[in-house]
């Protein structure tokens, strides 16, 4: 499974939801999507943007998990 640290990286650079959301160009309801786990693809597009004004590499936002293993 693919786990979202989205939240991480936003406590790590401080800043809100709002914040971001308004940053990268998407809505707070879909910046919230993206931050639960419930989304089902992200727009390369968008993961650039993240990357960007979160000054981070993609493997710190995603992350592949065993369906077996504990989260942290």
């Amino acid at each position: 499974m693919i786990v979202i640290n989205l939240d991480v990286m936003m406590a790590r650079r401080k800043i809100s939801s709002g914040e971001l959301a308004e940053r990268i160009g998407i809505t707070p309801a879909n910046l919230s999507i993206l931050k639960t786990g419930k989304a089902k693809a992200v727009r390369f597009s968008t993961l650039e943007a993240l990357c960007k004004v979160l000054q981070c590499q993609p493997g710190d936002i995603l992350e592949f998990r065993e369906e077996d293993e504990p989260c942290e």
